[in-house]
């Protein structure tokens, strides 16, 4: 969803052909189906068989990830309106403790492209302390939705609409990122995109030269890179060609250093955060924010891993893990996390076989951190600033955007009014109002499909047995309407205008629901308002094979016992016999 995926999995299908090395995986899914889903991954692969060829693998998998990752978590965490250590301790508490808890077996979890602009937006407004209240509140959102079993609901949201605020994202990361690609003098840059291009364009005069070279230079070499040896990882070339050329040229480019001061060589430490009434109400719509787009990310990245392994994840012990980790990252020191898709395939195509990998890419940030501190400070924020443009580029799904543009109009309109939304005014907003607008086209496209039509003279209808049966054999004073499709609040109007029209020579009705998968509270309470009319009226009312589940459902509402067991029959015919009995 947040990055176009298929470079990234034509890239390792190299991996996935030799099913072989993937033989342990069938394994341990064997021997986890009999386990508590709750459980985490690791517990699984550890009982299941874990040796010391599988640590090694994980060793070099983790280690290399972790050299991917810091460039990564240090760009996203500028992008963000907050420190680089912010990212890098992200990286580290995110990567150990939900490689320990999660439930996918190769997924590697940090920050990413997807929260950029809503941390910008929070930090922006209320600071970082609102942020950690906010990425407190997700993480314990994302937690309780993992113990209450949610984790196959939260995919639910359309696809047009990820795809738009996708777009969206990637655009005003882009957009975030120009001051730093050109070298602009701004103390602070406004949230909105037209404030952000007009104070761009205002200082566009005071270009500087060296920053802009070095940053055009690594986005280039980056894309150079992705096209020839796609097999290296892209930003940890870039920003390393791109570091040593500042270095050894002496270039006036603004380092991390410069901006931020050395990172410090310390351990993550506690921090309290301080509640208060106002503030959780205030953020409490970014909290539900961040943490459906955490799920839908971390969902989406185990479906991939998944996919490219034969492994099998466990949703809701994903979501207890990430809503774990963003509670941990919120407490010390961190910004929101959540599974992050080109690091996981490149854990994957680096040969991981287990979530110890991404427990060893955490400690390898963090080794970066304590030991190496003083080279990362180094890093030139032009260099960062080409790793987020290109990421940005990474998240535009044009082959996605293209299909939904060839489709419906409701789905594209849909598309584009979420990435609109996304860009002039708000991503929460743009998922709200995404949503809302999938879901009523949904439930009209569902209105649409469903019917109920009278069975009018001549016609001819196809029992259960697949016998056939005619209006014009039926007893006079016997109507049968066919209902097809989910008999809900959709069709109520139009059940109601039919009997409206009611014969008085009808006597007995016959409501064949051969086709009705479900139906739901309003329908049941339209049917039993017409069933009310049937004494005052002098007319009987049948159901003719309705399905076992919609049968369960009108058990349990009393609509069985109001009708009577004999008025519900399992053919049309058996129907029509009891109708002749009636009459």
């Amino acid at each position: 969803m947040f990055k176009s995926l298929a470079r990234t999995i034509s890239q390792i299908r190299f991996r996935i052909s030799h099913r072989n090395t993937f033989a342990h995986v069938h394994k341990e899914a064997e021997f986890g189906q009999s386990l508590d889903p709750l459980c985490p991954k690791i517990l699984h692969v550890f009982k299941g068989g874990y040796g010391f060829d599988e640590l090694l693998r994980d060793i070099i998998a983790g280690i290399t990830v972790g050299i991917v990752a810091m460039p990564l978590a240090m760009a996203f965490a500028i992008g963000s309106g907050v420190t680089p250590l912010h990212g890098l301790y992200t990286a580290i508490i995110s990567g150990i403790l939900i490689g320990f808890l999660g439930g996918s077996r190769f997924q590697v979890s940090g920050p990413t492209g997807a929260f950029v602009i809503i941390i910008y937006g929070i930090v922006y407004r209320h600071g970082y302390d609102g942020l950690v209240i906010t990425s407190f509140m997700a993480g314990c959102m994302l937690a309780l939705a993992g113990f209450f079993r949610l984790g196959s609901i939260i995919k639910y949201i359309p696809y047009p609409v990820t795809t738009g605020f996708t777009a969206g994202i990637a655009l005003t990361i882009f957009s975030s990122q120009m001051g730093d690609f050109f070298g602009l003098s701004l103390e602070q840059v406004p949230p909105d995109f037209i404030s952000k291009w007009a104070l761009y364009f205002s200082e566009m005069g005071d270009l500087h030269l060296a920053t802009f070279a070095i940053a055009l230079g690594t986005l280039i070499l980056m894309f150079l890179v992705r096209y020839f040896t796609p097999r290296i990882p892209a930003p940890v070339v870039g920003v390393l060609v791109g570091g040593f050329v500042v270095w050894a040229f002496g270039l006036p480019v603004e380092t991390i250093s410069a901006r931020y001061g050395e990172i410090p060589a310390t351990l993550p430490s506690f921090q309290p955060i301080h509640f208060s009434l106002e503030r959780i109400i205030v953020l409490f719509p970014d909290a539900i924010t961040i943490a459906i787009l955490a799920g839908l990310e971390s969902l989406l990245t185990c479906v991939v891993a998944d996919s490219m392994t034969g492994d099998r994840h466990y949703s809701n012990m994903e979501l207890i893990a990430q809503g774990s980790g963003n509670i941990a990252c919120s407490l010390f020191g961190g910004i929101p996390a959540t599974g992050a898709i080109a690091r996981t395939a490149t854990n994957i195509s680096s040969g991981a076989r287990s979530p110890v990998s991404a427990i060893i890419h955490g400690f390898t940030v963090l080794a970066f951190v304590l030991w190496l501190s003083p080279l990362t400070s180094a890093i030139p924020l032009a260099c960062l600033a080409a790793v987020m443009v290109i990421t940005s580029y990474g998240m535009l799904e044009i082959n996605a955007i293209k299909n939904i543009l060839r489709g419906p109009k409701s789905d594209w309109s849909i598309m584009l009014l979420t990435f609109l939304l996304t860009v002039l005014v708000d991503l929460t907003v743009a998922v709200y109002v995404g949503v809302l607008l999938a879901s009523l086209l949904f439930m009209r496209r569902m209105s649409v499909m469903s019917s109920i039509e009278a069975l009018e003279e001549h016609e001819v209808v196809r029992d259960f047995d697949e016998s056939l049966v005619n209006q014009d054999d039926l007893p006079k004073g016997v109507f049968v309407y066919s209902i097809s499709g989910p008999f809900f609040f959709g069709m109520v109007d139009r059940f109601q205008r039919m009997f409206m029209r009611r014969n008085p020579d009808i006597k007995v009705y016959i409501l064949y629901m051969r086709d009705v998968p479900a139906i739901d509270a309003t329908g049941i309470h339209v049917l039993e308002a017409f069933l009310a009319h049937r004494k005052s009226n002098d007319f009987h009312v049948i159901l003719a094979n309705p399905p076992a589940r919609t049968r369960r459902i009108l058990k349990k509402m009393g609509i069985m016992n109001a009708l009577g067991e004999n008025n519900i029959c399992h053919s049309l015919k058996a129907a029509i016999t009891r109708a002749e009995h009636l009459l």
